[in-house]
């Protein structure tokens, strides 16, 4: 999607097209509400390898405000109304020229990079990259720094200018920031973290799972003496873990934790069990 092309191999046919355009999607929460403790990705279980390829992500959230309910109740009763003119704040744009609009920028004009901004889009993603370098984490990865080209790219054309101009990349910048702030907040910290859209989660459940980990480790290695066969049910260590340290610990988490030690050869589970490995006491220094 992100690289305009179409790959097709197919009854002896090999070959790469062009498919350039653009991709506007919506998509519903699953619990038909927006639930604020989730991330985007556990609200509308789009993963993340899909959701990350998109520029721009925006929440349409319903206020729940009485003065916004009875202006848009209104608003959508007066379309019904024999012989009302419909009220708008603004005034709207007649949908033939904007169509002709549209259709001209994407014909006829094809922006150049300048070399100021240029030197801006460098200088804005290597500042992006450091914003998450203090914390051992990513903030930016190439991905982002392409979007910004393209949303610079696409500014230029509504201006139907044949140049990418700094201000095209301060516009860009102020797009991307204010869709960041919309999708890609962490709802336990309420901080803006790029690895929920790249990965699926935040570098803060992202550590919690590697404590989790250890955690385990060292309950299994501690329970070792008084597992007859080296084995345990999962349900049964999943409940006296919750009940030992955080009752928060999650289904999800525990299963993430165990397919890390399953990783490290530590143990091995199956769809109930779970046994420690014996092989050599390496695992247990």
């Amino acid at each position: 999607m992100e690289q305009q092309t179409l790959s097709i191999a197919k009854a002896g046919i090999i070959c790469t097209l062009n498919a350039r355009t653009s991709i506007l999607a919506a998509a519903n929460p699953i619990e038909s509400q927006w639930n604020k403790s989730k991330t985007i990705i556990e609200n509308i279980q789009l993963p993340p390898t899909l959701l990350s390829r998109f520029d721009l992500i925006f929440l349409l959230l319903d206020p729940q405000d009485e003065a916004y309910d009875r202006r848009l109740a209104q608003h959508l009763a007066s379309w019904y109304q024999y012989g009302k003119e419909v009220e708008t704040v603004h005034e709207a744009m007649d949908t033939d020229l904007l169509r002709d609009y549209i259709g001209y920028a994407r014909t006829f004009v094809s922006p150049q990079l300048t070399e100021v901004a240029g030197k801006l889009l460098v200088s804005s993603y290597v500042e992006m990259r450091k914003v998450g370098s203090g914390k051992g984490q990513i903030s930016a990865y190439p991905r982002q720094l392409e979007s910004l080209i393209r949303l610079a790219e696409a500014h230029a054309k509504v201006r139907l200018s044949d140049k990418v101009e700094e201000f095209d990349v301060e516009e860009a910048k102020r797009l991307y920031r204010e869709a960041l702030k919309q999708a890609a907040v962490d709802p336990k910290t309420g901080r803006v973290d790029v690895a929920i859209l790249t990965t699926g989660i935040s570098a803060g459940e992202r550590r919690l799972r590697a404590d989790l980990a250890q955690i385990l480790k060292r309950y299994l290695k501690e329970r070792k003496s008084t597992l007859s066969t080296g084995a345990i049910k999962k349900d049964t260590l999943f409940n006296e873990i919750r009940e030992r340290n955080d009752e928060r610990i999650t289904r999800d988490m525990f299963d993430d934790a165990i397919r890390a030690l399953e990783e490290e050869n530590f143990l091995v589970a199956t769809h109930h069990t779970i046994r420690i490995v014996t092989l050599g006491e390496s695992n247990f220094d």
